[in-house]
């Protein structure tokens, strides 16, 4: 009784965020629907600035405190509606806060972290074990899985929450950048009668965005190859010193045997 407690605000976020995604109300923030009712949306802006900004950064929080797919498409549509700038800001704060939800209501729900890790966790623990504070801020630059993912797995690891809200915030809003300047850009090229589809990466202001979400995407395979070289490079440096050795105590030793003999 004691467990299903503790994993009940977590068993809450989770049902939420299936009614969410069953709703379809994540489909109105489609770039095609954004466009469609572009004017109204722009005159709703206008009319209500402080209101909708609010209920932006709210169903942010809800969907980032779920962790359902669809962040990604309410990101975007922040940098259609309200530009890079504003979008970015809004956006780190409901991302933020909807970590930090998903945060306290895991680390709830596992208590001591005593129990077999579940398998995202296993993936996290070896880096985390050894440099805690640099990995937490590599996982959070760098989009290695899902946010939502990487969040259960750092409370399962018990990372401490001034370094939890430190780097989500500041890996996050890295990555939020990039994400508004495409909603942005989507905004400027549909704006321009073109459809939502391929056509839309011949737009510098479509393309040049997304290629640093690839750039960030393939980061890891990279840095994992520079580690694994350098690893390699040592292990054959170290051979040849241990060759060396050898080599030097082998002649050591027949000089001594030569002198004995003399």
């Amino acid at each position: 009784m004691s467990r299903l407690r503790a994993a009940l605000p977590l068993i809450l976020l989770v049902l939420a965020g299936i009614v969410l995604f069953a709703s379809g109300a994540l489909d109105r923030f489609h770039p095609e629907q954004l466009i469609a009712h572009q004017e109204q949306m722009r005159a709703h802006i206008a009319e209500h600035p402080w209101t909708t900004r609010i209920v932006f950064i709210g169903l942010l929080i809800l969907v980032m405190a779920t962790g359902i797919p669809g962040a990604v498409v309410v990101i975007l549509a922040g940098g259609f509606a309200f530009g890079v700038v504003e979008g970015t800001f809004y956006s780190s704060i409901g991302l933020t806060l909807g970590s930090l939800i998903l945060y306290l209501a895991s680390r709830y729900a596992f208590g001591s972290g005593s129990r077999h890790p579940p398998a995202i966790v296993e993936r996290l623990r070896h880096g985390f074990a050894r440099h805690p504070v640099s990995y937490t801020l590599f996982l959070r630059f760098i989009p290695v899985m899902p946010f939502g993912g990487v969040t259960i797995g750092l409370a399962w690891l018990r990372c401490s929450l001034r370094l939890f809200l430190g780097a989500t915030w500041l890996g996050g809003t890295v990555t939020l950048v990039f994400e508004n300047l495409i909603g942005a850009g989507i905004s400027d090229a549909m704006s321009h009668g073109d459809r939502f589809g391929l056509g839309l990466l011949r737009y510098p202001q479509v393309w040049l965005p997304l290629g640093g979400v690839v750039i960030l995407a393939l980061l890891p395979m990279l840095i994992e190859r520079i580690v694994l070289k350098r690893a390699q490079a040592r292990e054959s440096l170290g051979v040849q010193r241990g060759d060396r050795v050898v080599i030097q105590s082998v002649a050591v030793r027949s000089r001594i045997d030569r002198e004995k003999h003399d």
